[in-house]
């Protein structure tokens, strides 16, 4: 039998204006306006590293010792995604032509992710942010989120959900490897990206860059190193930005609340967006690891300012919450993490009693059957 599926306690209906002197003042200081020559800047930085690496592993190529570049080429691999998920956004530049071909360019060639997959996932997340029935990021996948998820769970997805909370970090280093699946396979299929000539044009687009990703990596890695030494390097760069990319979103959501759509309705967008995330603090190391997600309110509540501006935010936030008595969530990193592995090994609790009562009946049955055959 499925668990009940819970319900979010449902403040009560807000007006929409209690987001609008916010943005107002948001706008009045300008931190709307977009950063072309920060983002310039950290696009030349993020190349020549690149670039760097890659002049490495030809210099390297024969040693193990090119397998130290592999760490290097993930962080800066992250940063790539980081500045793909901005122009997405619309946060580097006010002509969406431009915001496209950054974005094709970081995600599809460099990173080798669907720049149209990504966008479709990520807008409807924004759009319904934890909301069990809507947002893409909380639907029951390899992971589950709530207890009503939980309890349709058995056999081996059964045994995931009972460890989640063990293997969320493990699981994390297939994150960059997925991100290229997920894009390859909604690139193949047109009921993933439409079939009008236009979706056909953008996945004929899409998936030629793809390629070239997928291409001109396995040309680097063949072309300065033995196979073996190539594979191993390609497993380690990419379980590290699996990693590096999952311990960046773990923190944003996971163990805040999850309203369905009815409930995170009656919230209206400032609440819906700050009761269902979380921000972690810290300072500039913090905030270049995490690219900028770490202010996670400010991102959902803004989505299109530019990553710079999202820490001069805060504080308006922060005091707009407490003048209408919202809760402003923020932690540092090691809670943060800690409060979404508790919240994933709480969603498998009630499978894992279920499983100690299960062994210790069958148990109780050998028992008595030992105790009939004396």
């Amino acid at each position: 039998m499925k668990a009940p599926k819970p319900r979010t306690p449902v403040p009560p209906a807000r007006s929409p204006s209690e987001f609008t002197p916010l943005l107002r003042t948001v706008k009045e200081q300008g931190l709307l306006e977009h950063r072309a020559g920060w983002y310039a800047g950290s696009i030349l930085l993020n190349l020549l590293g690149l670039a760097g690496t890659v002049v490495g592993t030809a210099v390297l190529g024969g040693s193990w010792w090119v397998l130290l570049l592999a760490p290097l080429l993930a962080v800066l691999s992250a940063r790539t995604g980081f500045l793909a998920h901005d122009a997405g956004h619309a946060q580097i530049s006010r002509d969406r032509r431009t915001n496209r071909l950054i974005q094709l360019f970081h995600g599809n060639v460099l990173l080798g992710m669907s720049q149209q997959w990504w966008n479709d996932k990520h807008q409807r997340h924004h759009a319904h942010p934890n909301d069990v029935d809507r947002d893409p990021d909380v639907a029951a996948d390899v992971l589950v989120f709530t207890p009503w998820q939980a309890g349709t769970r058995s056999g081996f997805h059964g045994w995931l959900t009972r460890h989640q909370a063990w293997l969320f970090f493990p699981l994390t280093t297939l994150e960059g490897m997925a991100l290229k699946v997920y894009g390859l396979r909604a690139v193949l299929s047109p009921n993933r990206l439409g079939g009008s000539p236009r979706s056909r044009t953008v996945r004929a687009t899409e998936g030629l860059l793809l390629v070239v990703h997928l291409v001109g990596y396995a040309v680097l890695l063949l072309a300065t190193m033995p196979i073996g030494q190539a594979l191993l390097f390609a497993l380690i760069h990419q379980l590290l930005l699996g990693l590096h990319l999952g311990m960046a979103f773990a923190p944003n959501h996971k163990g805040m609340p999850m309203p369905d759509e009815e409930e995170a309705r009656s919230w209206g967008h400032l609440r819906r967006q700050v009761l269902t995330s979380r921000n972690v603090h810290g300072g500039p190391v913090t905030d270049w690891m995490l690219g900028g997600l770490n202010y996670q309110i400010e991102h959902h509540l803004f989505p299109s300012m530019p990553r710079p501006h999202l820490r001069l935010a805060r504080p308006l936030v922060r005091a707009h919450c407490r003048g209408l008595g919202i809760t402003y969530t923020e932690s540092g990193l090691i809670d943060s993490y800690r409060q979404a592995l508790t919240h994933l090994r709480d969603v498998g609790e009630p499978l894992r009693n279920a499983g100690k009562a299960g062994k210790a009946g069958k148990a109780g049955k050998a028992g008595k059957a030992g105790k009939r055959g004396e």
